[in-house]
């Protein structure tokens, strides 16, 4: 399992992915979930996924290695965000088709969902979820979010708080709590965090960070997250349900 959470919003794009893959309680590990493409002054592309981890990682390298060939269409020369994710789209159809073809007759599920976003010069900021069958939506002013794997311990903050106008800080706040959530109800999430703040029109993959276990400023929202919970719940007034 996994939870993965990218917002589009009027000033920029947030993205935060946890790093902990679970094929069983003996076999945990580590793996990155956030990937960038980028190319200077021109495009930052974020992909970020969950699902099957082979398929998410030939997905990936296949991206990689194809961005090599100018004469083959790859995200870094593709014209617009929408050609990118349907790029990716064409790229996850690909993948699973070779790998469920090669198992017939097993019950491997090869599925995976992505995030796409990011900025090619000359449009805005542009946010897909990218499903296993290669369709794809795109967030929107009134949905300016989306979240993979693990989405239901972290959405309620996100519903209570963000909207397209929440700025970039105050939306990772909000994000990392979402996380924080998650983390606590579910063990397949885990730490590390990869985090990513993307200002509009600034082409720039600056704002980039890994959170660990002993990340000050993680420690201090969560603890003040939970106990300003705990601190509001206990001045709920008594229960009365009789009328």
């Amino acid at each position: 399992m996994t939870y993965c959470v990218a917002m589009r919003l009027s000033s920029g794009l947030v993205f935060v992915s946890d790093s902990r893959t679970n094929a069983g309680v003996d076999h945990i590990s580590t793996f990155r979930k956030l990937h960038v493409f980028h190319q200077s002054d021109e495009r930052v592309l974020v992909i970020q996924s969950a699902g099957n981890l082979a398929t998410t990682q030939s997905i990936i390298s296949l991206l990689h290695r194809r961005c090599l060939d100018d004469e083959r269409e790859n995200l870094l020369n593709v014209k617009s965000m929408y050609d990118a994710a349907s790029l990716l789209g064409e790229t996850v159809r690909e993948v699973i088709a070779r790998d469920s073809g090669a198992n017939q007759g097993g019950n491997t599920d090869f599925s995976c969902n992505l995030l796409l976003g990011g900025q090619i010069k000359g449009e805005g900021l542009r946010l897909f979820h990218v499903y296993p069958q290669g369709n794809f939506i795109e967030a929107t002013h009134d949905t300016p979010y989306f979240q993979i794997g693990e989405s239901k311990y972290g959405k309620p903050i996100i519903d209570r708080v963000l909207n397209f106008e929440t700025p970039l800080d105050q939306a990772m706040q909000c994000a990392l709590i979402s996380m924080d959530s998650t983390l606590r109800s579910n063990l397949s999430v885990g730490l590390p965090l990869d985090v990513m703040t993307y200002p509009t029109d600034s082409y720039s993959t600056a704002q980039q960070h890994r959170i660990t276990e002993s990340h000050p400023y993680f420690d201090m929202i969560r603890k003040g997250w939970g106990e300003g919970l705990l601190s509001i719940f206990s001045q709920l007034p008594p229960l009365k349900l009789e009328e």
